[in-house]
């Protein structure tokens, strides 16, 4: 054997009794955790002892337990020789959270992908062959399901765009203004608002009674058309308008988001770069553009990704404003409706994989787009 390929195979020897030592020591705190608060679960619940003592030992067991087993676990791993406790130390803290979270989120992904595959009621196979796929071929040639697919896109190109342009515009305006913390909480306030919330509120301004004698309308939108002389319109009833207006509702959300990131991107910006700019005769217009979005370009795409996300994912508003009806159906209202309105199992996962394989290819560009800038640091 070439001595010069000893270092390497030891190398290669030591990383992977390395990987098996942080999964060891990652499952090993979670695993005992589990064992031992189900033991004394069902002790204490077979327990004829008063209600509130039960209580306390619980909440002492339970936290103490796990107390003194990551003092256990941190004393062992310090007791390896330094490179070995070096390497695992971190991992009695954030391999049973890691090992937890994976837990959580892959027995789901699994589930869901195998009742993809299943009927409606998501107890025997489909078929064999490609009609194992029939599911999916369901979800890519259904009328209805198209639909939903060209909402979702229309939803991310308008929504997000419109998003992150109103809220750069008023996060660049506002920083020159006295009043720049009144109008970024303004502009911010329906951030606290949950999504059914904002779809109740804006149900009334697109509200639409009809026209006969003695009907008035309450909508808001209609009574500013009635007051300029023109007709009330039902506007979630008018395809692809309505899709407009929904994505209206959108934008007021996310747009005091999107402030608020960009407004922090662009008060990290040198004043000696702008200053330098002036000097050198660019206008505020070409500093804008040459120096302030070069500069927060990174987080416009975590932004932009960040609404794209939720665009993808968007339920609330669509359920609560029109239940997806008249053209306005999304992908996971589609999902809901198969789910708990048709009763069919096998579609609905198929939508469910559908929408998650969507939606991990963007997460996975935010990660990457995070750890360059934090390398950047």
């Amino acid at each position: 054997m070439n001595t010069k390929d000893a270092p390497a195979s030891v190398n290669v020897v030591g990383g992977v009794v390395t990987a098996i030592g942080r999964i060891l020591i990652s499952l090993f705190v979670p695993v005992v955790t589990f064992l031992v608060l189900w033991r004394v679960f069902l002790f204490l619940r077979d327990s004829e002892a008063p209600q509130i003592a039960i209580i306390v030992v619980a909440i002492l067991w339970g936290v103490g337990g796990v107390a003194v087993l990551f003092v256990v676990s941190n004393w062992f791993v310090e007791q390896l020789p330094g490179e070995w406790g070096r390497r695992l130390q971190p991992f009695v803290f954030i391999g049973p959270a890691v090992a937890i979270m994976g837990w959580y989120l892959a027995i789901p992904v699994v589930r869901t992908l195998m009742l993809s595959f299943k009927g409606p009621l998501g107890q025997d196979w489909i078929g064999k062959g490609w009609a194992l796929f029939d599911n999916y071929n369901f979800a890519f040639t259904d009328r209805i399901m198209l639909e939903t697919f060209r909402n979702n896109l229309l939803w991310m190109i308008l929504g997000t765009s419109m998003s992150v342009g109103f809220g750069l515009i008023v996060a660049v305006l506002a920083d020159r203004s006295r009043f720049e913390s009144v109008y970024k909480s303004i502009i911010f306030m329906p951030m606290a608002i949950s999504f059914v919330g904002a779809g109740v509120i804006w149900k009334f301004v697109y509200t639409y009674r009809g026209v006969g004698v003695g009907i008035q309308e309450i909508g808001l939108l209609n009574a500013i058309v009635l007051g300029l002389g023109g007709e009330s319109q039902p506007w979630l009833n008018l395809p692809p308008w309505n899709n407009l207006f929904l994505i209206i509702i959108m934008v007021w959300l996310q747009t005091g988001f999107a402030m608020v990131v960009i407004s922090s991107a662009i008060k990290g910006i040198p004043d000696e770069l702008l200053e330098s700019a002036r000097i050198d005769g660019a206008s505020e217009v070409q500093a804008f553009f040459g120096i302030t979005i070069p500069y927060i370009k990174g987080t416009l795409l975590t932004v932009t990704t960040t609404i794209v996300i939720f665009s993808l994912k968007l339920f609330d508003i669509v359920r609560v404003m029109t239940g997806g009806n008249n053209g306005t159906n999304v992908i996971a209202n589609e999902f809901y409706l198969q789910r708990f309105t048709y009763g069919n199992t096998g579609r609905a996962s198929a939508i469910a994989i559908i929408l998650l394989i969507a939606v991990v290819p963007v997460i996975i560009y935010n990660l990457r787009e995070f750890n360059r800038d934090r390398r950047a640091f």
